[in-house]
């Protein structure tokens, strides 16, 4: 009687303690931060503009003096990774990378760009305007700008576990644990001259995605009943952010390295020797093994 009586007076404080946790786990969840104006979100977070780090570079260029900039187009930017997976997510990367590069360019608020990506409705626009079926003559359109710099490209690189650590330790039924990965994504894209099809700038770049894990466990049986609490926090680094962050240096390279706009310090590309540091890494490793 005893034992029963302390098993039930146990689960009962480990489903009051899981209640309470679950409870504030899922207040977390269900509330954001409310803005002081604006439209307020019936759930969680409201709707904001999309940006990174590296907008406030793209940005900076709009407050520099001159506008006869040339004419940009954006073609396709592909996702060339070869990263799909049908049975979770589908593809791996983000699908569009084309849109991205031309909103990168719209953040300057110095790029002038004509449509050359999907031209389905210009060109079913001038059809129909051909056909006399539009309130407006075909002569109306007048000459169409031509683009002076065509940029394509794709996302080339998708590296899984370029570094993973971790550790867990359990005793008894009782113990955590914990880990890091590293994963790093790149792209690689290309100025063409729209005029004679030469490429007079290329720019490749890649970033790090950062993300780990923490997880606590406790489990014990009580008679022939197992009672299990599981706790845990996972912190990733938004995959398509990293993409989006890439994807802005690079334009923002276009605009100052190629087309010659004034930088700030604080807009440089960071530089690594980013593989000859892992090399040597992997090296002493294997050097301690060698010893030991």
């Amino acid at each position: 009687m005893g034992k029963a009586w302390a098993m039930d007076r146990t689960l009962g404080r480990l489903a009051a303690t899981t209640t309470v946790i679950g409870t504030l786990m899922l207040g977390g969840c269900a509330t954001g931060p409310y803005p002081a104006k604006g439209v307020d979100p019936t759930f969680s977070f409201p709707v904001t503009d999309n940006q990174t780090p590296y907008s406030t570079c793209l940005g900076s260029l709009s407050q520099l003096p001159g506008n006869n900039l040339p004419i940009f187009a954006v073609g396709e930017i592909a996702d060339k990774t070869g990263q799909i997976n049908y049975d979770e997510n589908g593809h791996a990367l983000t699908q569009g990378a084309t849109e991205m590069v031309i909103s990168a360019l719209y953040k300057t608020g110095k790029a002038r760009m004509v449509e050359r990506f999907d031209l389905r409705i210009p060109l079913a626009e001038v059809r129909l305007a051909e056909q006399g079926r539009l309130n407006r003559s075909i002569s109306d359109y007048g000459q169409l700008p031509a683009s002076d710099f065509v940029l394509v490209g794709a996302l080339t690189e998708l590296n899984y576990n370029i570094v993973s650590e971790g550790a867990q330790l359990f005793i008894k039924g009782i113990g955590g644990g914990g880990r890091t990965v590293v994963i790093n994504v790149a792209l690689d894209l290309r100025v063409v001259n729209s005029r004679n099809f030469t490429v007079p700038y290329v720019t490749s770049l890649q970033k790090q995605i950062y993300g780990f894990e923490v997880e606590a466990n406790i489990f014990r049986f009580f008679g022939d009943t197992l009672v299990e609490f599981d706790a845990g926090r996972i912190k990733n680094e938004p995959l398509q952010l990293g993409v989006r962050s890439v994807v802005e240096m690079a334009v923002f390279q276009i605009m100052t390295d190629f087309l010659g706009l004034p930088s700030q310090n604080e807009c440089d590309l960071v530089k690594t020797d980013f593989m000859g540091e892992h090399l040597k890494r992997f090296e002493t490793s294997e050097e301690n093994q060698e010893q030991s």
